[in-house]
């Protein structure tokens, strides 16, 4: 009886088998699935790109597509209501039945594009993709900040910016068209120098300058897209002469000595009293006619005491 027994059951799992899988089946019907060649497409600004949304199962042959642009926190249509919106209005077409083209992209267009595709029936079954767009901006001509004049064994600061490009830029610098390497100490070449070379901010710092430090800088701000330089400018590092600041101190000490000598010379001769006392006799004239005058407090006024002859 249990051998008669094995069959029977063997056969009632096969058929559960069985109807699980059309079940499974049932279920996968009217189902959305998408797919993407590329979820991370990068472009050189002002070229055309394609973001790969395709589908690869679906009950309906007439799906509803919707692409949103996600930026700043903020969700914008890109493609609704089966017509381009919004920025890409005018640059952008519906590529098959669900990918999107764009042209002419700028670095605004950088974003995440979300692809969503609604199967029209009665469960409303949907599926989404999202692509990451990235637009790479050549850099500009960087600007650049050369001293023009150092005295041997001072510091010296050369800085270099850009702020177009993108990604970020990495700087490198040039003395008479010879790269410099991040730090003078890890290059023979450049013994005689103490610099060191920061390639993110651009900066080249000379802890002390040598004689053989003067030349011609320029620097260079490359990255993925292209790269752009700024002018050649003239560093020239001096010798200090202590010998003619030292003697300028003492001529200016010895011009200071003779003017304050001529002074009191000046002083001592009487010039500046005998032009005080002409200044006094000016202002106070004496009489003449050898008259005396006398003021009293009764009348007021001057009265002679001389006869007056007439």
């Amino acid at each position: 009886m249990a051998l008669r027994r094995r069959p029977t059951v063997r056969l009632c799992a096969r058929l559960s088998d069985f109807f699980l899988l059309l079940l499974f089946r049932g279920c996968l019907i009217g189902a959305v699935n998408l797919k993407s060649s590329n979820r991370t497409p990068v472009v050189q600004e002002f070229e055309s790109v394609e973001l790969s949304c395709i589908i690869t199962d679906s009950q309906t042959n007439d799906p509803r597509i919707e692409w949103k642009k996600i930026q700043d926190d903020r969700t914008a249509y890109v493609f609704f209501d089966n017509r381009i919106q919004g920025d890409l209005a005018g640059r952008a077409e519906l590529l098959g039945k669900t990918s999107l083209r764009i042209w002419n992209v700028t670095r605004t267009d950088s974003a995440l594009y979300r692809c969503e595709v609604v199967a029209r029936n009665d469960r409303k079954e949907i599926d989404e993709i999202v692509i990451e767009l990235t637009v790479q901006v050549k850099p500009v001509p960087p600007v650049c900040r050369v001293p023009k004049a150092v005295p041997v064994g001072k510091t010296a600061t050369l800085q270099c910016q850009e702020s177009e490009g993108f990604p970020r830029p990495h700087y490198s610098w040039y003395r008479n068209d010879v790269p410099l390497p991040t730090d003078s100490r890890a290059n023979p070449r450049f013994r005689n120098s103490s610099f060191l070379l920061n390639s993110e901010t651009g900066t080249l710092v000379f802890s002390a300058v040598h004689k053989e430090d003067s030349g011609q800088y320029y620097c260079i701000a490359s990255n993925d897209a292209g790269s752009a330089r700024c002018e050649e400018q003239m560093m020239e590092v001096y010798d200090l002469n202590i010998g003619g600041i030292i003697g300028g101190i003492l001529v200016v000490l010895a011009v200071l000595a003779l003017i304050t000598v001529g002074i009191c010379c000046a002083y001592r001769r009487g010039y500046f009293i005998n032009n005080k006392q002409n200044g006094e006799s000016y202002k106070s004239p004496g009489k003449s006619d050898g008259v005396n005058y006398v003021r009293t407090e009764e009348e007021g006024d001057f009265r002679h005491k001389s006869s007056f002859v007439i």
